[in-house]
């Protein structure tokens, strides 16, 4: 064998050699990169953040333990790079907090599009008894004598606590509806406020609250069974950086609604990730696959109502995970697929 023959014979069998390797490099354009996962304090969405974790390693990418934060917190630290995303984003709700995306950080892909309502409930043996149809009618003695719990002359509401979105929104729609004389918002801990909510309903008590969907809120006190969606009064309040979705306040087909079309008062949001821009500009893999990745708003429900009946633990959310993309393989494929022909260019 001349001396050319033994070369080229050395280099096809090195070929053979490292050709597993550089497939594995292909395959995991993530190795050697980190990611610092946010989720936050709402546990509605820590399915979807697990979701998105497992995904990212399959890439390579070395997930961080999700750290839980309240929105304003997420919001400068994603901007400032201190976080490397989160697939919380509520949009318009979080409009607010746009200081971020300049500084940055930007919005990437759906989680949810357009399915996630908002809004506020009353028991539906209430509703009947008070002809309840309006947060207005909260301005009634009666109504706010059957719905005050703690003796301080106002309705009592379930609403957000304080760092929330849906916090500011709520102070600004009582007050734009010169409600504030009438409905005491309680900020508490929410899950523990709606447990409460929920043990007063089954005694028979009146009950009234803020909530959002995918919830588990809504499975247990279902709308038009248990409870009803009410409106806000006729002229949509929201703050001036939302003013222009009024028209999405409305909506129409809700289930469990007092009229239709629903008067909500919030505008339908997208659930979409925030993610850090120098990251995004980095790695095309993981841009491509979070542009791609969305999970349905049913499926979020169905985990959610899980959770509340005590598979909440971080192991039984990673499982919830795991099994949610193994029921999904051919999509995960596809967008595994597409972002990995996004990192070689």
């Amino acid at each position: 064998m001349s001396g050319k023959t033994t070369f080229l014979a050395s280099v096809a069998a090195l070929g053979l050699v490292l050709s597993p390797l550089a497939a594995s490099a292909q395959d995991m354009p993530g190795k050697g990169v980190s990611v610092k996962m946010a989720r936050a304090t709402w546990d509605t969405g820590w399915f979807t953040a697990e979701i998105y974790s497992q995904l990212l390693e399959k890439l390579g990418y070395d997930v961080s333990k999700p750290v839980t934060l309240d929105a304003p917190a997420f919001y400068q630290a994603v901007g400032q790079g201190d976080v490397t995303m989160w697939v919380n984003g509520w949009f318009p709700l979080h409009n607010t907090y746009e200081n971020a995306f300049q500084q940055g950080a930007q919005k990437i892909g759906y989680v949810a599009k357009g399915g996630a309502l908002q809004g506020y409930l009353v028991d539906k043996a209430s509703a009947k008894k008070y002809g309840i149809k309006t947060l207005d009618d909260f301005k009634k003695p009666k109504v706010r004598k059957a719905f005050d719990r703690n003796g301080d002359g106002k309705a009592d509401m379930v609403a957000c606590p304080p760092g929330w979105g849906c916090e500011e929104v709520i102070g600004y729609q009582l007050k734009a509806y010169g409600l504030t004389d009438d409905i005491n918002p309680i900020k508490a801990a929410y899950s523990a406020s709606m447990a409460d909510a929920i043990a007063a309903h089954q005694q028979g008590k009146p009950i009234l609250f803020y909530t959002w969907t995918p919830n588990w809120t809504v499975n247990e006190l279902k709308p038009g069974k248990d409870v009803v969606w009410i409106e806000t009064p006729k002229k949509i309040a929201l703050p001036k950086d939302q003013m222009k979705l009024a028209d999405a306040a409305t909506v129409k087909g809700v289930d469990g609604c007092v009229e239709n079309p629903c008067r909500l008062g919030w505008p339908a949001n997208d659930i979409r990730p925030v993610v850090n821009t120098q990251f995004l500009k980095d790695n095309p893999a993981a841009k491509t696959l979070i542009q791609g990745v969305s999970v349905p708003l049913k499926d979020i429900f169905a985990q959610n109502a899980e959770m509340n009946k005590g598979a909440d633990k971080a192991e039984d959310i990673q499982k919830q995970a795991k099994q949610w993309i193994s029921g999904h393989q051919k999509e995960v494929d596809k967008w595994l697929k597409d972002a990995r022909a996004a990192a070689k260019g």
